[in-house]
Parts: structure tokens; sequence; C-alpha cells
């Protein structure tokens, strides 16, 4: 871990701020963004073991404004595969360094942007058709997976959600129990795997009034905040950091 200096807060703050933001409002999607910010400053294995304790406060503190306005259904098929998912990530870990970590977190992060565009210029189309619950299965397979090694589980999730065409409080409270249950469940292997410190705890301990403080303001902005601004905003910074990963990866 570097030094809690100044640097670090000014860059960390806005990064946790923005994790608790988007999952307390706006189902979490772009989430990952405050994990890629981060991997400017931080080893990735660090900035996830930093990220995942903020995370799972953040499920917490957004569980009861949510409460029983899912749809159970949808989110336990993504559950049965997520799970198996994070198992599958915690495998392939050990198999991977610092350099490919960061390619990974950089293309998700632009592949996303990417997908949107390509969605909004009308390029490719989204599902006509509700996905069925074994391909539901599978998106949870594959969030359980990019959650672990990334905490970017919100595309693939959202991928078979907006297929179910939910309501907008219903897409969002799906998207909260879901990633309650997967990032607990990446807990015990990151432990596991020493990705935790007590440098990190710390560092969680100092920015978790900023991260509940973003999930209380997502909540908030949930019912208030024009969707096509937050989320223009976020692509532009996932388009940004995701760019630079992949710069340092390859360099």
């Amino acid at each position: 871990m570097p030094e809690l200096d100044l640097w670090f807060f000014v860059i960390a703050i806005p990064a946790v701020m923005f994790a608790g933001f988007s999952k307390g409002g706006f189902g979490g999607g772009v989430a990952f963004a405050g994990s890629s910010i981060l991997a400017l400053i931080l080893e990735p294995g660090q900035a996830l073991a930093l990220m995942l304790p903020l995370l799972m406060l953040v499920d917490v503190a957004t569980l009861k404004p949510y409460w029983r306005r899912w749809n159970t259904r949808d989110s336990w098929v993504l559950v049965l595969g997520g799970l198996p998912g994070v198992a599958l990530g915690a495998w392939l870990y050990k198999a991977t360094d610092a350099d490919l970590l960061r390619l990974l977190i950089g293309s998700i992060s632009v592949g996303f942007v990417i997908w949107h565009l390509s969605q909004s210029r009308g390029w490719v189309h989204g599902f006509q058709q509700r996905l069925s619950a074994s391909a539901g299965v599978f998106a949870g397979l594959v969030a359980g997976f990019t959650s672990f090694v990334s905490h970017a589980g919100g595309p693939p999730a959202a991928v078979y959600l907006l297929s179910q065409r939910l309501g907008k409080t219903e897409y969002q409270a799906s998207t909260v129990i879901v990633f309650w249950v997967i990032n607990f469940a990446k807990a015990i292997p990151y432990a596991y795997l020493g990705l935790f410190s007590l440098e990190t705890l710390w560092a969680d301990f100092l920015l978790a009034p900023f991260a509940l403080l973003g999930a209380w303001l997502g909540v908030r902005a949930h019912w208030r905040v024009p969707e096509r601004l937050f989320f223009s905003l976020a692509y532009l910074l996932l388009t940004i950091t995701g760019c630079k990963l992949i710069w340092d990866a390859l360099s």
C-alpha cells in the first residue's frame, strides 16, 4: 500500500463515492469504475482488496430502501450462476499477474463503453425477447467471475436483467440483492489469497464514511437525477481510466 497521504485521498475519495453512488441508485453497472480509478495508484490486487469491504458496506446500507422490491426469480437465477463464477475467478486469480489484471480491468472498462455507444448509435440492438433462465445462469457465471477479478459484475448482470424489462426500481433492487450475495461470497477467497492486509482495512475504515455518503446520495438521486447525465459522465470516466490501465499493462 502507498502512504495514506493527501494524493491518495484525492484519488480514493471520489472513487469510493462514485462506486457508492452507482450502487446506491443506478444499478451498480459502472461501480467498478471505482476499482479502475484506484488501480491507477495501487497494485490491482490492492485496489480490489481495498474496494471489496466498501462495496459490502454499501450493499448492506442499500438493502433497506430497496427491501423486497427486487424480482426474486431473476435475482436468484443470477446468484445461481454467480457463486460458481466467484469460485472460477478465485481459481484463475492465482495464474494472473498485475499487468494481466490491469489489462483485464481496462479492457472491461473500455469494452463496456463501446457496447453502450454501439447500442445508442443503433449499430447493435438490445434483446427483443426475454432471455431464458439458462441464459441468466450463464450471465450470473460471467458476473461472478468478472466481479471477482475486477468488481465488474454489473455489465453481464445488466444484460440479463434489462432483457427482462423490469421497472427502474425493481431492476435496481435486483442488483442490490444479487451483489449483496456475490460480494459476501468473494470475501472468503479474497482472505485466503492474502489480498486483505491491515493497511487496506485501515484505509477502508477511513474511506467508509465517503462510501456511505455516496450510497445515500445514490439512493436519493435514484428518484431525481437524470440517468443520462450520470451515465454520460460515467462512460467518459471509464474510457479515460480504462485506456490508462491498458497503456500501463502493455508498456
